[in-house]
């Protein structure tokens, strides 16, 4: 009896385990051998072999599908395994940019370093021609021919910053027309920078309508009868109705850039010289061309002549703040 029970056991399991998908899914037995016939190279669609073994050996076991990966609906957010690199804004003074999230500390940083050093730069620079010319204005003792220290100061940095440009081609002689002065004063200097030597010093008038005694107002601007602040870069000679006459260009943008279109020039007049200014008072004005006396503008002219560079100055702040060559 005992061994008739365990042989129908067998039966029983054997007949369960061929039977088993047709069981789960409800198909007859012949068609669940065939399909087990033709799926056995490969696992099957909806239930693995571990799900029928449990179930054979448990049979209290529940089987669950076991479904393929399931492809993520578009514009579902998915965590992923590492975070995703994004661009991170960066504020660069008053632009908004934007940098690559991998380095954007770095970038930052070499760009700032650039323009600090740039800027510590330009700075050592001034200080280094500032420094040049408070030494030169000492040694040549240019305060007790009355030249304004800070007349040489800017005449200087312009001449330096001129040079680097390569628009300076006589390097060896820089002229200053000191306007912060009364045009009772010899106020016209030529200097010698190679051997630092005080060439010329005479009279110099200023434009009509710039004013009288004391030059107040300055324009570029054409028929406005006023002198023009700012660097000219001397030019060629020509004989015109005041003899010899220079022509100037004048450099410094928005300042005295109209220069040569309204025909300024250096050259000699009467109303220039010391005589009329005992006659008068004070000397005579132009129609803005530097003028100077008769008697030494001839040789003045000759000195300077051909690409030398000359610096009319006045303390206006508007020019002294915004000059491009100062600040070049």
């Amino acid at each position: 009896m005992r061994l008739l029970t365990n042989l129908l056991y067998k039966v029983t399991v054997s007949s369960m385990i061929l039977t088993a998908p047709a069981m789960i899914s409800g198909n007859s037995s012949l068609e669940a051998r065939n399909t087990l016939l033709r799926n056995k190279k490969s696992p099957l669609s909806f239930f693995s072999a571990t799900v029928i073994k449990r179930f054979v050996d448990h049979p209290t076991v529940i089987a669950v599908r076991a479904f393929p990966a399931t492809p993520v609906p578009t514009g579902v957010p998915v965590l992923a395994a590492t975070p995703v690199l994004t661009a991170t804004p960066v504020l660069t003074g008053s632009t908004r940019a934007e940098v690559p999230a991998d380095k954007p500390a770095a970038t930052v940083v070499a760009s700032k370093s650039v323009v600090s050093k740039a800027a510590e730069a330009k700075a050592a620079e001034l200080r280094m021609v500032v420094r040049q010319a408070s030494l030169i204005y000492t040694a040549m003792d240019l305060q007790s021919c009355g030249l304004d220290q800070k007349a040489f100061e800017y005449a200087w940095r312009g001449y330096h910053n001129l040079v680097k440009k390569g628009i300076i081609r006589k390097r060896s002689i820089l002229s200053i027309c000191d306007f912060s002065q009364s045009s009772r004063n010899k106020r016209m200097y030529v200097i010698d920078v190679q051997h630092k030597k005080l060439l010329y010093r005479t009279y110099v008038t200023h434009g009509q309508n710039s004013g009288d005694e004391f030059a107040d107002n300055f324009s570029n601007e054409q028929d406005s009868y006023m002198s023009s602040l700012g660097f000219y870069i001397t030019q060629q000679t020509y004989m015109g109705r005041n003899g010899l006459s220079l022509r100037l260009d004048g450099v410094d943008r928005g300042y005295n850039d109209n220069a040569m279109q309204r025909k300024i020039v250096l050259h000699g007049s009467p109303y220039a010289g010391e005589k009329y200014m005992q006659d008068y008072g004070n000397l005579g004005t132009s129609l803005g061309c530097p003028a100077l006396p008769v008697e030494v503008s001839g040789r003045i002219i000759r000195t300077v002549k051909e690409g030398s560079c000359l610096f009319i100055y006045h303390p206006t702040p508007q020019y002294l703040d915004n000059s491009t060559i100062l600040h070049g």
